[in-house]
C-alpha cells in the first residue's frame, strides 16, 4: 500500500521559515516525480513545487520562487520542501503528491497519490 505522510508544518511569523518533509512507502520511490500543492480555505489546490528525481530538474511556481527550495533524499524516500521567507499568504494545507513518472509536472490531476496534509499558518 502507497503512503505519503507530510509533517513539518506548524504556525510560524512572517519572515520565518519551516522545513516540510513527506516520507514515502510501498513504492519504488525513485521511479516517481513528487510535488508540493497547496489549498487555502475557499481556494482551489495549487502547485507549489515538484521534483523529477534526485538532483534532477525543479520546478517552482511563480509565488514561491526564490524563497522555497524543493530536495529529496531518494535513500530515505523523503521530499523536502525548505520554505523561507514565510508569508501570511503562503498560509494553507500542504500536500505532497506523487506520479508514475520522472516527468515532473505542475496540474494536480497527473498525480497518483497524495498525502493528507499538513497545515502550515504565517502570522502577520
Amino acid at each position: 500500500q502507497v503512503r505519503l505522510v507530510e509533517s513539518g508544518g506548524g504556525l510560524v511569523q512572517a519572515g520565518g521559515s519551516l522545513r516540510l518533509s513527506c516520507a514515502a512507502s510501498g513504492l519504488t520511490f525513485s521511479h516517481y516525480a513528487t510535488a508540493w500543492f497547496r489549498q487555502a480555505p475557499g481556494k482551489e489546490r495549487e502547485f507549489v513545487a515538484a521534483i523529477a528525481w534526485s538532483g534532477g530538474p525543479t520546478y517552482y511556481s511563480d509565488s514561491v520562487k526564490g524563497r522555497f527550495t524543493i530536495s529529496r533524499d531518494d535513500a530515505k524516500n523523503t521530499v523536502y520542501l525548505q520554505m523561507n521567507s514565510l508569508k501570511p499568504e503562503d498560509t494553507a494545507v500542504y500536500y505532497c503528491a506523487s506520479r508514475r513518472s520522472l516527468v515532473a509536472v505542475t496540474q494536480p490531476t497527473q498525480y497518483d497519490y497524495w498525502g493528507q496534509g499538513t497545515q502550515v499558518t504565517v502570522s502577520s
